[in-house]
This record gives C-alpha cells, sequence and structure tokens, in this order.
C-alpha cells in the first residue's frame, strides 16, 4: 500500500496552479502500480452529470419559457446565474470551509446538485429556478476546484494528469450526449421529469462517492494571503492571465459557432439546421477522443501542449471562417477544435499539479475562475463584436487572443524554471 505524508510538499519546478488553498495536501509517495479506476470514474461520472445539469436548459429552453410564461432569453438566464454563482464560489470554498474533509466536501456538492435539479423539477416560477441554479453553479465550481487536490490523493502526483483526464472526459462526455440525451428524454417525459431523474441520479451518486473515494483531509486553515502568495510565484500569474485569454478567445467563438457554421456551403446553398447539429456533434466527438488521447500522456507532454494547443485551436477558428466553401473542410477542423479545446483544462490542471502541489486547492480555484469569468466576458465582448463588425473578425479577434495566451503560456514556463 502506498503511504502518504501530511508535511508540505516542497514547490516544484514544472507547473502552476490556481485557486483557494487550504494548506498542503498530502500526496502518494509511491504510486501503485494498479490505477483506482472506481473511483476515478466515479469522479468522471459526477464531472458528466453537473456539466450535463448546468447546460441542459439550453436544450429545452421553448418548453421552459412557454410553461413559465416568461421570454426565451428570461430563461435562458437559467444558464447565465449558474456561472455567476460558479465564478463566486470558486475561490471562497476553500476559505470558507478550510478543515473540511474534501471527500465530504464533494459528496456535499452532489447533494446540492440534487436539491438544484428536485427544485427545478417542481418550481412555479422563474424567479425560484434561479435561486436552485445558483446551489448548482455551487456545486460545479466546488467539484472543479477541489478535483486536482482529490485526483492527487487517488492516483498520485506522478499520474494526476491522467487521473484529472477522468474528469475531462466526464465533462467532454456530457457536451457529446448530455444535452442530447436531455432534449431526448424531455420529448417523453417533459422538461420537469428530465431534471427529476437528474436529481435522483445525482443524489444516488452522492453515496457512491462517499463509499468510493479515499479520505482526503485539508490540513490547515486558509488564508487570502495563500492564493495571494501563489499569484507571486515566478510566472504563475503570467500563466493564469494565458489561461484566462485562451479560453476568452475560444468562447469568443464558440458562443457564436452557429452563426458561423450557418454560412457553410452545401450543394451551392447554406447547410440546414440538421447539418449544423451535425457539425456541433463532430465538434463534441473530437473532444471526448482528444481528451482520452492527450490524456494518456498528458504528465509528459503538458509542456508542450500549452503552446501548441492555442494555436492549433485558432488556426482552426481561421478555416471555420474562411473555408466556409467546403463543409468537408470544416467538418474537419471543427473535429479538430473539439480535439484539442476539450483537453484544455487537463492541460491546465496538470500544469497546476506539477507545478505547485502544495497549492493544489488555490491553483484549482483559480483555473475556475479564470474559466468562468472568461466565458461570460467573451459572451458579452463576442455580441458586440458580432453586431458591430460581423463573425468573420469577431473569430479573427478570438484567434488572435489564443496567440497571446499561447505566448504567455510559453513565457510563464520559461519564469518558473
Amino acid at each position: 500500500m502506498p503511504r502518504t505524508h501530511g508535511r508540505a510538499l516542497p514547490a516544484p519546478d514544472a507547473q502552476t496552479g490556481i485557486m483557494t488553498t487550504t494548506a498542503p495536501v498530502p500526496l502518494t509517495t509511491t504510486v501503485s502500480k494498479r490505477m483506482p479506476y472506481g473511483a476515478l470514474l466515479t469522479m468522471m461520472a459526477m464531472s458528466f452529470l453537473l456539466v450535463s445539469a448546468e447546460f441542459l436548459p439550453n436544450g429545452v429552453l421553448t418548453e421552459i419559457a412557454a410553461e413559465l410564461g416568461v421570454t426565451p432569453g428570461q430563461a435562458g438566464q437559467l444558464v447565465t446565474v449558474t456561472a455567476l454563482a460558479g465564478l463566486l464560489v470558486a475561490p471562497t470554498i476553500g476559505l470558507a470551509l478550510p478543515r473540511l474533509d474534501r471527500r465530504t466536501l464533494l459528496v456535499w456538492m452532489a447533494v446540492l446538485a440534487a436539491i438544484s435539479n428536485a427544485v427545478v423539477a417542481v418550481a412555479p416560477s422563474l424567479g425560484l429556478m434561479l435561486l436552485a441554479r445558483v446551489l448548482l453553479g455551487a456545486a460545479l465550481s466546488g467539484f472543479w476546484s477541489m478535483s486536482i487536490t482529490v485526483a492527487a490523493r487517488i492516483a498520485g502526483r506522478e499520474r494526476l494528469g491522467r487521473a484529472v483526464m477522468f474528469t475531462s472526459a466526464g465533462t467532454s462526455l456530457a457536451t457529446v450526449a448530455g444535452v442530447p440525451m436531455g432534449v431526448m428524454l424531455s420529448s417523453l417525459l417533459d422538461w420537469r421529469g428530465v431534471f427529476g431523474i437528474a436529481a435522483g441520479v445525482t443524489a444516488l451518486l452522492a453515496v457512491v462517492l462517499r463509499l468510493m473515494l479515499p479520505s482526503v483531509p485539508a490540513e490547515n486553515v486558509a488564508r487570502l494571503s495563500v492564493l495571494v502568495e501563489t499569484l507571486r510565484r515566478p510566472g504563475i500569474a503570467l500563466g493564469m492571465i494565458g489561461h484566462v485569454l485562451v479560453i476568452f478567445g475560444h468562447a469568443l467563438a464558440y458562443t457564436y459557432i452557429r452563426l458561423a457554421l450557418e454560412r457553410v456551403q452545401v450543394d451551392g446553398g447554406t447547410v440546414d439546421e440538421g447539418m449544423v447539429i451535425v457539425l456541433l456533434a463532430v465538434f463534441g466527438v473530437g473532444g471526448f477522443i482528444g481528451n482520452l488521447v492527450i490524456g494518456a500522456g498528458i504528465d509528459r507532454t503538458y509542456r508542450v501542449l500549452a503552446v501548441v494547443t492555442p494555436v492549433v485551436i485558432g488556426f482552426a477558428l481561421m478555416v471555420v471562417i474562411f473555408g466556409a466553401g467546403s463543409l468537408w473542410t470544416v467538418g474537419a477542423v471543427a473535429f479538430v477544435w473539439g480535439f484539442f479545446f476539450a483537453s484544455w483544462l487537463l492541460i491546465v490542471n496538470t500544469w497546476v499539479g506539477h507545478r505547485m502541489p502544495d497549492r493544489l486547492e488555490a491553483g484549482g480555484g483559480l483555473v475556475v475562475v479564470g474559466f468562468q469569468g472568461a466565458i461570460m466576458l467573451a459572451a458579452g465582448v463576442g455580441g458586440m463584436l458580432v453586431d458591430a463588425v460581423g463573425i468573420e473578425l469577431a473569430y479573427a479577434a478570438g484567434a488572435s487572443t489564443l496567440a497571446a495566451g499561447a505566448v504567455l503560456f510559453g513565457l510563464s514556463d520559461r519564469r518558473g524554471r
């Protein structure tokens, strides 16, 4: 059996992190020959359920709006408020619960998500549904902020990247199958029935988490000074800015991907709605495959991928615009775009784990804050760009931002050595 030590680990020489930390997290110093797949698959299931629940309203937005007597735009705030809650919770959850065992914390995050889905399933008004979605946002950010710490305890620092691959795979799978499955079930049960099922499955998962995950004690009291000190480490702040720029550039384009895909030509005309759905599915399939392929060797390749990935995505964005005359070309780059972007959180979290194993929660939290903040900012800025200068220049701006993020990540790695 591997032995663990509660002492603080020395700051490593290779990567960086992000978020609210509590303190040194005991990591395995000897890696067992077999990966604990049961625990990792449980983490993957939680990731899948949380992300599916986050975007489930997207697929049934018109039905929700019609039943509640609100506009689709108002109903769309069910997604916005989830992201906003996540942005606020990510940097504070470790500070608020500095001594709570991280396994117990994940169990409570699953319980919060189950309550959120259950309330949405029976809520008579949009206001109550919005309040319930705040709970889901908290659960999402709590999970992602602690996932690196728990993954390190499950698999050991030497295989942290492979462990994180499972949680990332759950997210990728949710983008491919989660929302479409929700739409299909809503046609059979109505949308309230779908949220009810999500509530029941997530509640069951809370029990499985308690049984399958090892104890992950939080050993010291979290302080805001730890977060500040983390960002002051050589290369860390630079890398985090690069992370924000990468997510911003991607989200600037992906938020309005439907407008870009509707420009694609086939048989002398533009593609229909069915083909747009197929292209989006190709993006999702690419993401799922990319997560598995890149994840297999991520602990050895994350430095290179942190620079290459944003560059490839930026290139893909430009091909989507300038290659719109060929359906096959756009389909191929949609696959490439998904292949590389789905692995971004995997890359960044591995970077955190190798650069700062004594700041895993701090790193995880900062990653989530940057992710959520960049998405919210990109949606607003992207809307103004699309309205003012068109989808073509908006995509060019996204590609430029991705390139800038790649440069900053490369510089952060040099400064961290």
